[in-house]
């Protein structure tokens, strides 16, 4: 059956416009960014094979484009779309970090920066630049793939920081095994970060390892 042929409270369009996007379950949201599905399979139930396949909404809306053009039922355009939201959401959060409020706790710079890396299947190193009173200026992903020693370019963080005037920085990675738990490596990179930008004047106020459960921070634990 079509979705046209579908009960008209039922079709996810109309049950959004008469009962609000939060009454629709996760393939039916889904199915609206899809529009349509493939021949013998409706959107909605091409939404439902879609996080099967990828385990959820979580790993769909994570995933790379690679990924999601090898999908059954994903074509070019599609994918743009699932990107596409992705990516307005994040720059959604970042827009509550422009300018806003004075970070005075790890948790308030956690709850952003967690929504901004844990969905990456690969590790993500960023870096919240900060002005005098702690409020963001930017937030910038500088590297990716393993984060060591070697991948992470102590030169480039203060090339940012100085392009910004920033006055500090917190830093951020994710373990997208989602353990947050911070390795020997993580400890390593923060004092050869530390010590770079001590040089230009900028303080370090943290590094947050992010996982699945809250971020875990290396200043909390007195190693900042």
């Amino acid at each position: 059956m079509k979705l046209l042929d579908w009960p008209a409270n039922e079709r996810p369009r109309e049950k959004l416009l008469a009962r609000g996007a939060a009454a629709l379950s996760d393939a039916e949201l889904l199915a609206i960014l899809l529009r349509t599905g493939i021949r013998g399979t409706d959107a909605v139930a091409l939404a439902r094979q879609l996080l099967t396949h990828f385990s959820g909404l979580r790993g769909l809306l994570g995933a790379e484009i690679q990924a999601l053009l090898k999908a059954p039922g994903i074509g070019a355009s599609k994918a743009c779309q699932l990107l596409a939201c992705m990516e307005l959401a994040r720059r959604s959060l970042a827009e509550d970090l422009d300018r806003g409020p004075a970070l005075l706790n790890p948790a308030d710079s956690g709850r952003y920066l967690k929504a901004r890396l844990r969905d990456y299947p690969y590790e993500v190193f960023a870096v919240l630049f900060l002005d005098t009173r702690h409020r963001p200026i930017a937030c910038e992903e500088l590297f990716r793939g393993t984060i060591d020693g070697a991948s992470v370019h102590p030169r480039e963080v203060v090339r940012r920081a100085l392009s910004y005037n920033a006055a500090a920085v917190i830093l951020a990675h994710n373990h997208p095994s989602g353990v947050a738990e911070p390795s020997q490596a993580d400890r390593l990179i923060t004092q050869r970060l530390q010590e770079s930008l001590t040089l230009v004047d900028v303080r370090l106020l943290d590094h947050l390892v992010i996982g699945d459960g809250e971020p875990v921070s290396l200043a909390s634990r007195g190693w900042i």
